[in-house]
């Protein structure tokens, strides 16, 4: 039998509205916006980016779902990624664990001897795709980097403590910090953090107890979720995927703890912290494992009060240097309900700027082309930018006598 022809040309009608409403094709280029009450440090900003003065415009294909976004940065990373030769350094912590950041020196020497201390994102180390490109673009731009590697994340350096990484456990990067300043003193610091490396970055830069050296010129933050409280009950919904996205997360720290599973889950060490290891295997969501494992190596007496120590939510307000975060609205695993808060902090503070993208999904920032993207993206651009404008910030003249 023939299907009438008007059936068939609805079919297609029908067929090529959901294609473009999946890929989200009918969204145009935005600009960022800015959030900041400082009018001269975002005259500042605004002049060393030129980015953020015209639209991002992500990879037409594709590039406009955050979703898409998303799945390529944590699939295949960034395109024709290279792999920068680094020095690893190892250190041994008071707590007996085997500590690890990698060290990548200018290709050329700058200017200014400035350092970029780069916190990754979650089970990430040195290694990963995104920190390695952005490593090798900075390097090429007169940049020396420093990437801290997670505890676990490498399964080439072996646990020497019954502990892995955690979301607000920033001793890890203080005595990165403190052995880099040891090794490069005259150079200035930049910390750059990275979803929950950005977590990470906030909270050392702004818990008051924490020693940290005086040449930290200012921290950048990226697709961070600033309250795990709110940030984890929102990833337990199915609203936008996202709880599919936390049993990904979820898995992925599962594999760390159960590849390390005789130093982590010894029967010593399950005594020591009264650990039931069918709990941890069986967690299905990242609460629930840390609620069985976490939070009892890092002897919380409950899950809330875990999730309270960590988020950089409560540490921001005593930041005293620069500070820049970046957040894309299409984030799948940061809802913009966590990004409000950042916005009204933005507009009341000095040295503070809250960048907005439309899009970018989680950590992707893709730009160029049809379906092939540049194989560096917008964000690794816009970073090395930020921090000039952050030196610059720095040297502006603190009276009147200087300008003449």
């Amino acid at each position: 039998m023939n299907i009438p022809e008007p059936t068939v040309l609805a079919a297609i009608a029908v067929l090529l509205c959901l294609i473009f409403k999946l890929l989200n094709l009918t969204s145009q280029p935005q600009v960022p916006k800015i959030f900041s009450k400082d009018k001269n440090f975002v005259a500042n900003l605004l002049k060393a980016c030129p980015l953020l003065v015209q639209p991002y415009i992500p990879t037409r294909l594709w590039g406009y779902n955050g979703h898409i976004q998303t799945i390529v940065h944590s699939i295949i990373g960034r395109v024709r990624c290279p792999w920068p030769i680094g020095e690893r350094i190892e250190l041994k912590l008071k707590d007996g664990s085997t500590l690890t950041y990698d060290v990548y020196q200018p290709v050329y020497k700058a200017s200014e001897d400035i350092t970029l201390v780069i916190v990754p994102g979650i089970c990430n180390s040195s290694e990963s795709v995104y920190v390695r490109t952005f490593v090798h673009y900075s390097q090429c731009h007169g940049f020396r980097c420093a990437v801290l590697n997670h505890i676990g994340a490498l399964s080439s350096v072996p646990l020497s403590s019954s502990r892995i990484f955690t979301y607000g456990y920033t001793s890890d990067l203080g005595a990165m910090v403190s052995h880099l300043n040891e090794k490069y003193s005259s150079s200035k610091l930049v910390c750059i953090g990275y979803s929950m490396g950005g977590n990470t970055v906030t909270k050392y830069l702004g818990e008051e107890d924490m020693k940290r050296p005086g040449n930290i010129i200012g921290g950048i933050s990226i697709c961070q979720g600033y309250d795990i409280i709110k940030g984890t009950k929102l990833l337990l919904q199915w609203q936008n995927f996202r709880r599919l996205y936390l049993y990904v997360i979820t898995e992925a720290m599962k594999a760390i703890i159960l590849r390390n599973r005789n130093m982590l889950l010894s029967e010593e060490v399950k005594k020591k912290y009264n650990l039931i290891e069918k709990e941890v295997v069986a967690a299905a969501t990242l609460p629930e494992l840390d609620d069985s494992y976490t939070r009892k190596v890092y002897n919380y007496p409950s899950l809330s009060s875990l999730y309270k120590w960590s988020s950089s939510c409560n540490y921001i307000k005593t930041i005293n240097i620069p500070m820049i975060y970046i957040n894309a609205l299409d984030d799948p695993l940061v809802p913009e309900e966590l990004l409000i808060p950042m916005r009204e902090f933005a507009s009341q503070r000095e040295n503070v700027a809250y960048i907005e993208v439309s899009h970018g999904g989680h950590l992707g920032f893709y730009e160029g082309g049809t379906v092939y993207p540049n194989p560096i993206s917008w964000l690794d651009k816009l970073l090395l930018d930020i921090v000039t404008s952050i030196d610059t910030h720095n040297q502006k003249p603190t009276n009147c006598s200087d300008c003449i």
